[in-house]
């Protein structure tokens, strides 16, 4: 085996350390890229960690519930009312045996959601049940490159960063609007590892 192909098991053999038996939760929003989650679940259950999915309306119409079941091998929540499995309200019970939320892709009503503490779906609700103090909250932000550079679009995002929650940078590149240019959301290789670097950063701080 090559020196590369070493280095690239090794790198591999830490993120499924980092991964193994965490409970992630995987929020999806409305957008194209949507498709690209379907990886991160894949990879994330992979690597050995629990997950579960909340997708909101908007999501179901891009990538069916059914696949990220199948994926995930758990139920999948599209409602804030559909499933009650413990004595608890489903959001809270969800979030508190959580480590960690990637919301990829997260789209432009998704931040605002956040940054005002609306909640009004699966995915928001369960979110807004994290506790940042001990719990990582990641956002992969995913949209026309106009709508990212909406004024609006960019004050909620200081305001998630200010509050404790991780933005992902979105890359440059082609978009679904036939444009070319910020706002498409990070590859899933990417959003796995920043995932396992947080809950080593998790375990790290107690």
């Amino acid at each position: 085996m090559t020196g590369a192909g070493r280095t690239a098991d090794q790198q591999k053999a830490q993120i499924d350390a980092s991964l193994n038996g965490r409970r992630i939760l995987i929020g999806v929003c409305g957008g194209i890229a949507a498709y690209k989650t379907a990886s991160v679940v894949s990879r994330l259950v992979q690597g050995g960690a629990d997950v579960t999915v909340l997708m909101t309306s908007a999501a179901t119409r891009f990538v069916g519930p059914l696949t990220f079941q199948a994926l995930s091998g758990r139920t999948v929540y599209t409602d804030p009312w559909t499933h009650v499995e413990s004595h608890d309200p489903q959001h809270i019970a969800l979030a508190r045996e959580a480590s960690l939320m990637l919301i990829a892709p997260c789209s432009m009503n998704m931040l605002a959601c956040l940054a005002m503490g609306q909640p009004n779906d699966a995915v928001s609700l369960v979110c807004s049940a994290l506790d940042l103090r001990r719990q990582r909250v990641i956002v992969a932000p995913s949209m026309n490159e106009v709508m990212l550079q909406q004024p609006a679009t960019q004050r909620n995002l200081t305001t998630l960063r200010e509050d404790g929650v991780m933005v992902v940078e979105p890359e440059v590149g082609w978009q679904a609007c036939r444009a070319v240019g910020p706002g498409r959301m990070p590859e899933p290789e990417r959003l796995v590892k920043l995932i396992a670097e947080q809950l080593v950063e998790v375990d790290a701080a107690g």
